[in-house]
């Protein structure tokens, strides 16, 4: 005897995206997790960087930010990596397809949902990647800061391996430069510090950044 919920079209399709989401925390970045044990998973970041853009926006220059949408946003900006995987941040060749691919993913993903949250979400996912909008700027901020708190507190394991440089990390920071006077401030001490501990190359340059 079929249950009474299986005929609710709406729930059975959020169900489904539910259990298809769940692959995002098959997706490894090169990141590393603090305690260096192991690479995290996509699923992982978008936790903690959401919760982050919780914490820290008493930092941010615009007082007037609106959370709910910025931790929305941060928490399904990566499910399109379940179809078109993580894309590494200095990979350049990776980068020339990846606005193809991701969208792609974002189209069969939020198609899953019910018409008026496919609209929403797919919305908000669009949002996020144009980084226009003061929120956009933000969760756009903080999730290239993440990666750089991870790497300097595990010794910058993904840094070395990949032979990154400063000049490369700084480059990527620049969204937060925008958003946050006081959070460039401690990303580019802790760059510094990096240099210093000999857990990330300097090169030629970073002078004058």
């Amino acid at each position: 005897m079929a249950k009474q919920w299986m005929n609710n079209e709406r729930l059975t399709g959020q169900i489904a995206f539910l259990v298809e989401i769940d692959k995002l925390k098959t997706v490894l970045r090169q990141t590393f997790l603090i305690d260096g044990s192991r690479r995290e998973n996509s699923a992982e970041h978008s936790w903690h960087v959401s919760l982050m853009a919780v914490l820290m926006a008493e930092h941010a220059d615009n007082p007037a930010l609106d959370l709910s949408r910025v931790v929305r946003m941060l928490l399904l900006h990566d499910l399109v990596e379940i179809d078109a995987g993580d894309t590494f941040a200095y990979d350049t060749l990776g980068y020339k397809d990846k606005e193809e691919r991701e969208k792609a993913a974002a189209r069969r993903l939020f198609g899953m949902l019910p018409p008026d949250q496919r609209e929403e979400w797919t919305a908000l996912w669009r949002e996020f990647e144009d980084g226009e909008t003061p929120e956009a700027k933000y969760a756009a901020a903080l999730d290239r800061l993440q990666p750089v708190i991870h790497n300097h507190y595990t010794g910058g394991v993904s840094w070395r391996k990949n032979g990154i440089v400063k000049s490369q990390v700084l480059r990527r920071l620049q969204p937060v430069r925008e958003v946050s006077e006081t959070l460039w401030q401690f990303a580019s001490d802790l760059l510094d510090q990096s240099v210093e501990q000999g857990i990330l190359l300097n090169d030629p340059n970073t002078e004058g950044e």
